[in-house]
Order: structure tokens, then C-alpha cells, then sequence
């Protein structure tokens, strides 16, 4: 971060620099001070997002080397006085770039709206009350409150602080969360590491709460200054990956095909404009242009749609992600079970009911201001204890490494440090028990420990979560509690809970696992709990990982592991993460479903990360989809939409490349021996645009059944096979079309052209209802739009060369018999394509789940 020389960084500069911001720290900003800054400042983004003006946008689309090639054809045309050519290119290429621009401008408006519904909020203090707004309003001179769970959005002077202690690991490397006081540190503090008043955008508050003056948001804020340095930039999916090589292919096979017909065009010495206006013509006949609007409006749609179902998507990739994840992996509490605990008994160390136990546990939960669980409310509900003269001096937060929490108190006679936490931890502090109270210790020797342990594992067998209770006297002058204070710890007994799994969550993992979704628990709690969970709702454990045996192995040895195992417990954040990249590594399309500061790493590793509305701040920025609602339910809805999204993109795939393919291949073959052009270059552009308007309504298509019971990704190899064997029934039957022309109609140029114009665009077009389902076309009913859309362009190729507009293209009436063998003809292509597509599908052993099945 860029420091002044002269006045040093900001939180050593005194507090009446900050007048000028903030004279009023309790009130905060009225709105119209916050508008006014929010206008001189902009939104606290560390990137903005730049809005250009819609018109910036569609010339944008210009820059297209397809686009950039035809407005040159153009030009070439006008120069050489070919004026109808000109025209024609120039109205063709604005229609299809107008088409492409309202498609993916509408999609994305709506896909951002939906973004927008779940980005992150800030409590802020506006007109003397708290208030929630989106953190890119948050401007210099807001008062933030801030609580555990948190993320802090902007570089502020902590104002007030109760026990706040802030992970800045982002910045400074360092693992252990740092607490903050309102005192200004020593002038020799210069480092963010040292800056103990201040706290810094895109951190994540672990415990505690504060009041902060915002001073720096956006790009002025330490993240901003450094944030091209530390993005991570998530690797790209399957689906990114194979569109990325399909479109290299589609790129090789342009090139060659255009340098095919240039070199055949020159050797029989044709007019080489005509030639070149050809090849530029049948460069963009094979390539299927609309695919990035089709793919952008079939995400959008079903991102809409997933928001019918209670799953907003943050990022629109995720859509296609989620039809293609084949593992998800879940922690058990809130999405197995009700997360509904309560309290259900309090023990001491022999399995006795303490009341000792409970009071405990209670001060624990009460003085705690890290982030809550359920078990604490669960505590905090069960019964009320009056604090008396208790007071809290001090706290040792919770971690995912020490798995407990510490509090130090005093009620003016005696001081006592009370943790809570894993049993396992627990009782491996404790050097003493508490065998009937307080005052009636004994030691922890081989026996009692085993004895103790016995006690809490037949409590998690049946299904109980547990959590080890211990305390200790220190001396009265001891003012801080620090992790090294928990140890020769007096084990007080054990508070156990009942968290009911869901009654809905077996039908839904049933449901999931017909989709080819493996399901697999990880979670932080117990084995024993964890399988008797399992048990309760017919999930078989294959296997099972606890976090020592995951810390204990080498990253192959774990993919090995992981391939069996589905259930992974007593996890720290860390092997979790592990486990996900495990997975990654062995080809599964891996999601994440997690709600906690800690699951944020995992979540940005997943494929697909999930999160809940109610998540910490953290773990719904690094998530790709939210669920409004924790439920399996939610979630196989989603996945089912995910599955017809991908299936409508991979419709566009195959028709276009398919039909482009045969199409172009018999252009390319014709030329060979045609002493004129099969298809004038208008006529080819013409003929494209007509059947890109055929195909726009497909993000609307249903998709079949069948398509949806597996999880698919996109398989080059598949689609590259597919394309060459439809492609060429499609060139068999334009060699048939060429004959019959040449030889049964003698046509001349312009009637052979005008024919192969109509039989190409109404076969490329009717086939859609063939490709478009994997069984019986006839059995399989397309979207009425899609239906109508076809149908009208079938009618326009038939009846065009009749019209005005058909004489500007170079097309003639031809006589009526052409109509009668044109229907002949595409009715045995369309039972040909058919027939060969069954056996297609037999024979590919990609094809028999739709491209790759895992």
C-alpha cells in the first residue's frame, strides 16, 4: 500500500484529521452527505465494472474478425461499383450483429439483476440509525458496525472494539486472526501488520465487534492498490474448456476449407472477387456465429428459472457447471439435518446430569462473541442462568485448528478461564475431573480416561453431538487469556445435543443419486455421529477419512482415497480443501455447499460453489449460486436446469456445425467442377442469416428426459464425429440436389444456384426437429416458437424466388416440378438422418449418455 512520506500511512495520522470526514462518529452521515460522497468518490469496487454507453457496445461488436472480414468484403465490392453486393453485405452483417447485440444484452440484464439481489451488504450508521446497504455504497466517512462473520468492507480507524480480533491473512500473510483496539499504535507501526487500529477492505472478522470510520474504499483501499496481485483466478471449468477447443476446431477446419476453394478458384482462373467474396462467404457459413448468444441466452434463461426454484446465480458458468457436477460435497448440519438443536442432557465426566455442567457451558456461550453456532443458541435456550456478578475479562476465539473456545471471567472473588469445544480436544487438556462437583477432583489416569472416553463415544453412537466442558482457576491479576492458558484443564462433563435429520433430505439424496450425483459428508463433527446420521437416512458409508489420516497423506495417495470414501470427519478447512482438489484431480466435476468464514476456500475451489442466504459475508462472495433455502430439494431442481441449459447449447452445437458442415463441404467440393460459383456470396450470407433466425428460439426447446438423467460435459471428439457423419448425409444429398439440376432440369448458373438456395436452407432447417432429440423426433415436441420460427423461414426459402427481394439476390422462379422432387428429396433426407443418427448413437460410446458421462 502507497504510504505518504511526509504524513505517514493514515491510522497514525491524529483523530481531528478525521474531522473533516466524520464529525459526528455516533450519527454517522445523513444520506445526502452519503450521495454526495458516493458521487465524488464512485462505488467502493475495488474493480469497477465500466458501463460503457450501449452504442460503445454495439460498435464493439464490429471488432469481430468475422464482421471485420465481411465490412472489408463490403468495401471491396463498393469500390469495384458492385453496388448490390455492397448493399447486401452491409444489411446483412447489421441485421446479424443487431440480433447477436438485443439477444446477449437482454440475457446478461437479467443475469446481473439476479447478481445483484445477493451482493454483499454493510451495517452503516445513516442519519443517527443503522442501516443496510450494498457495500459499494459504503463511502469515506460511514460508520460501520461490524460483527463476527463479517466482511469488512472498506479501510477504516476503529472508532470501538469488544474483543474484535479480524483475519488479514489476504494482506499480510499472517494465519491467526489479529485483535483491535481504538488505540493508535507507536509511530514506529508503518506496516499494515502493525496497524492494530485499523482494519483493512476484504477482511473477515473472526470474534468480537467494532464500530469503525470508513476512510478508504474502492481502488484507494489496501485491496486496491494491490488487487491484480493477489486475485486468484479460478481455473477454467470443463464446459470453458471444451467450448474454448471446439472453437479451435471450427477455426482449423475454416482455414482449410477457404484455402481449399481460393486454390481451386485460381487454377480455373475464376474472377477473383468473386472468388474472394466466396471463400469470406464460406468461412462465415461454417462457423456458428450465434454461438455466444445462444450460449448467454440459455444461461440467462436458466439462471431465471433456477431463481423460480430459490437459487440465485452469481455467475452465469455456474448454470452449465452445476448440470455437469457428478460429486457434491456437503457438511451434514442444516442440509442433512433440521439444524434444529437443542439441548438435549448435561453430564458430568461419569455420565451423571450436572447442573455444574450446564452453568458452565452457559458462561462459555453468554461471553462468547465470536461467530455462533447453534449449539450455543441451542445452550443459550435451554435453560436461563442469571450472570450474577460474572463479568468478562478476556476470550481465546474459536478456530477451526484448536476447535474450542475460551473465556476468561470474574465475579470479584475468583477468576476462572471455562472452554468449550471437541471432546477429543477437551479431555486430552484435562488433567483432572470432576467426579461429584466442584470441589471432588481426581486425576485423569489411564483407566478414567478410558472410562471418559467410553462415556462421550457412546453418546455420539447414538446420534448425540457432544462438546467437552473444562475449566480452571488462574490468579486474579491474570488480565488476558491466551491459547497457552488451556492446558492442566479440570474437565467439568459433557453438554450433549440432538440435531434430527431433515425428513425431506433421503428422498432428495435419493433423487440425486438417480441424477448421478455422488453425495459426500464432510463435516468437522465426530464419526460416530456422523454415521449414525448416515444410518438414519439410508446413506451406505463406502468409506471413511478422518483429518488426521488426510494430514497424514500425500496429495496422490489421497486421490486414491477419496475415490471411495463419502464420508470425511473431524476436517479442519484445510483438508477439506484437499479433498475437493482430490476429487478435481480424478476428472469429477466437484460441488461445494458451505456457509462458514472457513468454507470460502473450498468454495473457490469447487466447480461449483454453493452458499445459503443466511451465510457469512465471506462464503456468499466466494460462492457461484446461492440458495435461498437449505434443502437438497432446492438444489436437484437446480441441477435438472442445469442439465436442460447444457442440452439447448449442445442442440445449437449440433445443428449448426452439422448442417454448416455439409453445407460448406459440398460448396467447397462443387467448385471442383462448376465452371461458375454454386451459391453466390449473397446468397450464402442470406441463406446463414435465414437459418440463425431459425435457430434463436432454442434456448426456449424442452429438453427430453433422458437428457437430464446423467451428468454431461462438452466432448470434442463427440461433436467433431457427430458433424462429420451428419455432415456427410447432408453432402450426399446436395450432390444429389447438383445432379438433379445439372442433368434433369438442365439449369443454367441462375437457376442452379436459386435451387440449391432452397433445398439447402430447408433441409439445414427441418432437420432441426431430427437432431434436436436423441429418440423419435415425432415423439419429442419442440418449443411452438421454435416450431414457428422454422416453419416461416421454410416458407421464405420456398416462396422467395417469386419475390422482388429474391431478384436483388440473384434467384429466378424455378419451374414445379423442382418443388416436387425438392419435397421428394427432403423427406428421404430427413428418414436418412434420422436412420443414421439411431446408429450413430449406438455405435458412439460417447453418444450414449450425450457426450461424457462420469
Amino acid at each position: 500500500m502507497p504510504i505518504d512520506p511526509l504524513s505517514g500511512p493514515w491510522w497514525l495520522a491524529p483523530r481531528p484529521a478525521e474531522a473533516a470526514l466524520c464529525a459526528r462518529d455516533a450519527d454517522g452521515l445523513t444520506e445526502g452527505e452519503a450521495k454526495a460522497r458516493l458521487a465524488r468518490y464512485g462505488p467502493n469496487l475495488v474493480r469497477q465494472r465500466k458501463h460503457r454507453p450501449l452504442i460503445v457496445r454495439y460498435l464493439a461488436r464490429f471488432k469481430n474478425p468475422l464482421v471485420l472480414i465481411l465490412l472489408g468484403a463490403s468495401a471491396v465490392s463498393a469500390m469495384t461499383r458492385e453496388y448490390t453486393n455492397f448493399a447486401i453485405l452491409s444489411v446483412i452483417v447489421l441485421l446479424s450483429v443487431s440480433l447477436d447485440f438485443v439477444q446477449e444484452y437482454r440475457a446478461n440484464a437479467a443475469a446481473e439483476k439476479l447478481r445483484l439481489s445477493v451482493s454483499l451488504r454493510a451495517l452503516v450508521m445513516r442519519d443517527g440509525k443503522a442501516s443496510t446497504i450494498p457495500a459499494a455504497h459504503v463511502v469515506p466517512g460511514d460508520v460501520v458496525l461490524l460483527a463476527a462473520g463479517d466482511m469488512v468492507p472498506a479501510d477504516g480507524r476503529v472508532l470501538e472494539a469488544r474483543d474484535f480480533f479480524v483475519k488479514q491473512a489476504l494482506l499480510t500473510g499472517e494465519s491467526y486472526p489479529v485483535e483491535k483496539r481504538p488505540d493508535t499504535p507507536p509511530a514506529t507501526a508503518t506496516d499494515i501488520a502493525q496497524a492494530t487500529n485499523a482494519v483493512f477492505m476484504g477482511t473477515s472478522v473472526i470474534s468480537g465487534s467494532a464500530r469503525i470510520l470508513a476512510l478508504k474504499t474502492g481502488p484507494d483501499s489496501a485491496i486496491g492498490g494491490i488487487a491484480d496481485s493477489i486475485s486468484a483466478q479460478s481455473p477454467p471449468t470443463s464446459f470453458e474448456t471444451g467450448t474454448r477447443r471446439f472453437g479451435m476446431l471450427i477455426m482449423r477446419l475454416t482455414v482449410l476449407m477457404v484455402l481449399f476453394v481460393l486454390l481451386v478458384n485460381t487454377l480455373f482462373h475464376k474472377p477473383w472477387l468473386e472468388s474472394f467474396l466466396f471463400a469470406v462467404a464460406l468461412a462465415v457459413g461454417l462457423t456458428p456465429e450465434l454461438l455466444p448468444m445462444v450460449v448467454s441466452v440459455t444461461l440467462a434463461r436458466g439462471a431465471l428459472r433456477m431463481a423460480k426454484q430459490h437459487v440465485i446465480v452469481k455467475r452465469l458458468t455456474a448454470v452449465q457447471d452445476l448440470g455437469s457436477m457428478d460429486v457434491l460435497c456437503t457438511d451434514k448440519t442444516g442440509t442433512l439435518t433440521e439444524a434444529k438443536i437443542e439441548m438435549e442432557r448435561h453430564i458430568d465426566a461419569l455420565g451423571r446430569p450436572s447442573e455444574r455442567v450446564l452453568e458452565l457451558a452457559y458462561f462459555n456461550s453468554f461471553f462468547e462473541t465470536g461467530l455462533k453456532s447453534p449449539l450455543d443458541d441451542a445452550i443459550l435456550g435451554h435453560q436461563h442462568i442469571d450472570m450474577g456478578s460474572w463479568k468478562k475479562i478476556d476470550e481465546v476465539p474459536f478456530d477451526f485448528e484448536r476447535r474450542r473456545v475460551s473465556v476468561l471471567i470474574d465475579n470479584g472473588a475468583t477468576r476462572w478461564l471455562v472452554v468449550k469445544g471437541a471432546p477429543d480436544d477437551i479431555v486430552g487438556l484435562c488433567a483432572r475431573y470432576e467426579a461429584n462437583g466442584a470441589g471432588d477432583e481426581r486425576a485423569i489416569d489411564e483407566a478414567a480416561l478410558a472410562a471418559i472416553r467410553a462415556q462421550y463415544h457412546a453418546l455420539e453412537t447414538d446420534g448425540l453431538r457432544v462438546l467437552g466442558i473444562a475449566w480452571r482457576q488462574v490468579a486474579p491479576e491474570r488480565a488476558h487469556a491466551m491459547v497457552g492458558d488451556e492446558t492442566e484443564l479440570v474437565l467439568a462433563g459433557f453438554a450433549c445435543f440432538l440435531d434430527p435429520p431433515k425428513a425431506s433430505a433421503a428422498p432428495a439424496l435419493e433423487a440425486l443419486a438417480r441424477l448421478g450425483v455422488a453425495i459426500k459428508v464432510v463435516t468437522g463433527d465426530s464419526e460416530l455421529v456422523t454415521r449414525h446420521v448416515c444410518a438414519q437416512l439410508g446413506i451406505p458409508v463406502r468409506g471413511m477419512l478422518t483429518g488426521g489420516e488426510i494430514a497424514r497423506m500425500e496429495d496422490h495417495a489421497l486421490r486414491v482415497r477419496v475415490a471411495t470414501a463419502n464420508l470425511f470427519c473431524r476436517i479442519n478447512p484445510a483438508e477439506k480443501n484437499r479433498v475437493i482438489l482430490a476429487l478435481k484431480a480424478r476428472g469429477h466435476v466437484v460441488g461445494y455447499l458451505g456457509d462458514g468464514v472457513n468454507d470460502a476456500p473450498s468454495l473457490h475451489s469447487a466447480d461449483v460453489g454453493l452458499s445459503v442466504d443466511s451465510a457469512a459475508d465471506l462464503a456468499k462472495e466466494a460462492a457461484d449460486m446461492i440458495l435461498l433455502e437449505p434443502d437438497l430439494n432446492v438444489l436437484h431442481a437446480a441441477v435438472l436446469e442445469g442439465r436442460r441449459t447444457f442440452g439447448n447449447i449442445m442442440k445449437y452445437i449440433m445443428m449448426g456445425t452439422s448442417s454448416n458442415f455439409g453445407n460448406m463441404f459440398s460448396m467447397a467440393g462443387a467448385s471442383l467442377f462448376l465452371p461458375f460459383l454454386p451459391m453466390l456470396p449473397a446468397q450464402i450470407l442470406l441463406n446463414n442469416l435465414l437459418y440463425d433466425i431459425s435457430e434463436v428460439p432454442i434456448p426456449l426447446d424442452q429438453v427430453d428426459h433422458g437428457e437430464v438423467g446423467l451428468p454431461r460435459a462438452l466432448d470434442l471428439h463427440f461433436v467433431r464425429n457427430f458433424m462429420l457423419v451428419i455432415g456427410a448425409v447432408s453432402s450426399v444429398f446436395d450432390f444429389l440436389t447438383f445432379y438433379i439440376m445439372l442433368v434433369v432440369l438442365h439449369a443454367d448458373e441462375r437457376l442452379f444456384q436459386t435451387g440449391w438456395f432452397v433445398e439447402s436452407l430447408c433441409t439445414q432447417v427441418l432437420v432441426i426437429f431430427v437432431i434436436r432429440t436423441r429418440g423419435n423426433p415425432l415423439n419429442s415436441h419442440p418449443h411452438p416458437l421454435l416450431t414457428a420460427t422454422s416453419l416461416a423461414v421454410v416458407a421464405i426459402a420456398v416462396l422467395m424466388p417469386f419475390t422482388p427481394v429474391g431478384g436483388y439476390f440473384g434467384l429466378v422462379p424455378p419451374p414445379a416440378r423442382f418443388y416436387f422432387m425438392l419435397g421428394a428429396t427432403v423427406l428421404v433426407y430427413l428418414i436418412t438422418v434420422e436412420l443414421i443418427k439411431q446408429r450413430f448413437y449406438r455405435w458412439s460410446a460417447a453418444g450414449r449418455t450425450g457426450a461424457v458421462s462420469r
